[in-house]
């Protein structure tokens, strides 16, 4: 389960006033549920997600979280650019007590980075460190994960392992799951959450979900 307490979020303007991605939200996500986040570009979504894993802070309010809660999959930006592959797998393990040498041999495996897994990570492009980040995500159980565009990382044939990974996780864990894909939302998530204005609601039913998503949309265009 996931709670968010009267969670507020916003940023400074050019012309002096505050945007609000989130205002006042309570909002709960059951345990064990795939939860579709959707919302325009730029309402916010990633930033909620940051805020539901605990690495950037709302200005009010709280996440209550029960079970284990992922890091956003795929966000490589809290690995050490001087570390290798390894290394940075190797930290993460001892973080979460994981099995330092299961979850390297794991993400080795998994991220086909060959000779790169051992080399700064400071020396990879952005889909290499996606590749890792995905990889240590991946190899470590969680109750429920954050995803933004998971099967964006790598070529098809990378796109389509990730996702049967992710299938076979999703069998016993929860997820909140941002996507552009409508479809893939559809498939695979059974609620929904749509983050519009600074305002969230939340859906049992995906369907339900998807249309308020596709109202606001129409009712913003010109």
């Amino acid at each position: 389960m996931i709670r968010l307490e009267k969670l507020t979020k916003s940023f400074a303007t050019s012309g002096g006033g505050r945007k609000y991605l989130v205002r006042d939200v309570t909002v709960t996500f059951p345990t064990g549920s795939v939860v579709g986040l959707l919302g325009r570009n730029g309402a916010g979504k990633s930033t909620l997600l940051r805020i539901i894993a605990g690495t950037q802070d709302p200005d009010e309010g709280r996440v209550v979280r029960s079970g284990t809660v992922s890091w956003p999959i795929g966000f490589a930006g809290s690995f050490h650019p001087d570390l290798t592959g390894a290394q940075n797998t190797r930290f993460v393990a001892r973080v979460y007590g994981a099995d330092t040498e299961s979850l390297t041999d794991y993400v080795e495996d998994f991220s086909e980075l060959g000779d790169f897994f051992y080399m700064p990570v400071r020396t990879y492009s952005s889909g290499m460190k996606a590749r890792l980040a995905f990889g240590v995500s991946m190899g470590i159980p969680f109750d429920t994960y954050l995803v933004d565009e998971v099967t964006s990382v790598g070529d098809q044939r990378f796109r389509e392992k990730c996702a049967e990974v992710f299938d076979t996780r999703l069998k016993s864990s929860g997820a909140v799951m941002v996507s552009h894909s409508l479809g893939q939302i559809r498939e695979m998530c059974q609620s929904g959450a749509v983050l519009n204005g600074g305002q969230l609601q939340y859906y049992p039913d995906i369907a339900e979900a998807v249309e308020a998503h596709m109202r606001n949309q129409r009712e913003t265009q010109p």
